[in-house]
């Protein structure tokens, strides 16, 4: 009987797959990942459907959808749903023992999610009783107590400084070093499912000095700004003006400049401690039986179109990482680049049948070693005047914002940045009524509400003036900042 393979899940937060070496970014520097893409599958459409931290974790740890799981707004204290068996414990329930380092975002926090044990870094969040994480524990026994947010950056701002505090008791190289423990004390009698799940690069950007030394001889270009984007206010849809208006201070060449080359850093710190778990894997002989897998929860905008973070449905947000890399004797090609379309419920049934494993039958989303092709992805987050919903091809691409009725069509593979909207456009137009018609097929709840005669509402003909919220959206990320505890 074949031996059985050990599972390397590792997961980032709010890196685009279009910030990697292997993907054309010539700015970036991601030699581990450009190697396991070589050496692997790199999955070019890999799609976040929910592009916020918890909705997309949710899929990612169900395999299922938003509409199963319950949750396209960003809740907090919404446990894990009922009837549906965490990734973990389905591998634990057929002979794997399963351990977490990092991020998992869920509620009640200490929750296991159906792994053995978990040790938990949760960027400072203490919620339904938490007092601390383990990674804060950490940092206190290393006679720091307190003082793992002094660097005085928020978790939702693009400035940056140097890590104030040694490298080694930085988030990041915390948990690496953490994952390296935990393989080296595995039960060697058991196969393993292993969880690493970075915190960064999401800001705060603190990335080590060295790092950010790296990118001092790099000419970033300015991010791209399409003429919608350019339009009057008023022009623009709610969900958009919304983020802009948050960051539209970073929309000068040097902000915009300070921002990637923080993030960058950080992406690239992660990309180095990577290298030293898959040197541990070596070192204890299990990485020629280790499937990995790494993916993100959703993207970054960093400027494009006057945009960051992630929430909406364009190109940077939606897009991620998704890269696997398998152990020779499965047999499988390697240095491929496979442009179907994935999403995070995905890895659920990928993981498991590779291992030769049974799936459960509620799970939703589609095994990469499936022959079948996805004709599109939905996207849907937020219920307020955010609220915006997407079909994506793997060619085109509809956006649907909810509150004012704006419609956006981009050829994708043709205008990847999504400059130009073709909404409009005469020659696109059985493309548009193809993709509203997918759409509105996808849409339940409320949203169907936006449907009328068959096509979804346009938007009123009467446009009026734009007027900025009386509190600057930015004030509201104050609330988000980390201090000395």
């Amino acid at each position: 009987m074949a031996k059985q393979k050990n599972v390397m899940l590792i997961t980032v937060d709010q890196w685009s797959g279009n910030y990697l070496g292997c993907a054309g970014n010539t700015e970036i520097l991601t030699p581990s990942l450009d190697v396991l893409a070589r050496t692997g599958i790199r999955y070019s459409n890999a799609i976040s459907a929910t592009p916020v931290c918890i909705p997309a974790r949710r899929e990612l740890m169900t395999g299922v959808c938003a509409r199963k799981h319950g949750d396209r707004i960003f809740n907090e204290s919404l446990p894990m749903p009922e009837g549906i068996t965490p990734l973990a414990q389905t591998f634990r329930n057929q002979g794997y023992q399963a351990y977490c380092v990092g991020k998992l975002h869920i509620y009640p926090q200490r929750d296991r999610c159906g792994f053995d044990d978990v040790l938990l870094n949760e960027e400072g969040r203490h919620l339904g009783g938490m007092m601390q994480d383990d990674y804060e524990r950490f940092v206190m026994h290393k006679g720091y107590a307190g003082l793992e947010n002094c660097h005085g950056m928020s978790n939702n701002y693009y400035i940056y400084r140097p890590y104030p505090l040694p490298e080694e008791l930085h988030q990041t190289a915390w948990t690496a070093r953490q994952m390296c423990e935990t393989i080296m004390r595995r039960d060697p009698t058991k196969p393993c499912f292993w969880y690493m799940s970075f915190a960064a690069p999401h800001p705060p950007i603190t990335p080590p000095q060295a790092y950010l030394d790296m990118y001092n001889d790099i000419e970033f270009t300015a991010p791209p700004y399409a003429p919608w984007a350019k339009e009057p206010p008023e022009c623009r849809p709610a969900g958009y003006n919304h983020y802009h208006d948050i960051y539209d201070q970073f929309n000068t060449k040097r902000m915009t400049d300070i921002a990637k080359r923080g993030y960058f850093a950080s992406c690239t710190f992660i990309d180095h401690q990577i290298r030293t778990v898959i040197g541990t894997l070596r070192e204890q002989r299990v990485l020629d039986d280790t499937i990995i897998l790494i993916t993100a929860d959703h993207g970054e905008m960093l400027g494009q179109h006057g945009l960051y973070g992630k929430f909406l449905m364009y190109e940077n947000s939606v897009r991620i990482p998704f890269i696997l890399n398998l152990p020779r004797d499965m047999g499988f090609d390697y240095g491929v680049i496979d442009d179907r379309i994935v999403e995070l419920r995905d890895v659920y049934p990928t993981l498991l049948e590779l291992c030769d494993l049974k799936i459960p039958d509620f799970v939703d989303g589609m095994s990469v070693l499936d022959s079948k092709k996805r004709d599109y992805t939905f996207g849907e987050l937020w219920d307020d005047h955010r609220a915006t919903r997407m079909i994506r091809t793997d060619k085109m691409k509809l956006i649907y914002y909810l509150k004012d009725h704006v419609s956006q069509l981009f050829d994708i593979v043709n205008d990847p940045d999504e400059m130009n909207n073709l909404i409009d456009d005469e020659a696109y137009q059985d493309i548009r009524m193809d993709l509203e018609q997918k759409l509105i097929a996808e849409l339940y709840g409320e949203d169907r509400k936006n449907i009328s005669d068959g096509r979804l509402l346009p938007r009123d003909p009467i446009i009026t003036p734009y007027q900025k919220p009386a509190l600057d959206p930015f004030i509201q990320t104050l609330h988000l900042q980390r201090g000395i505890r």
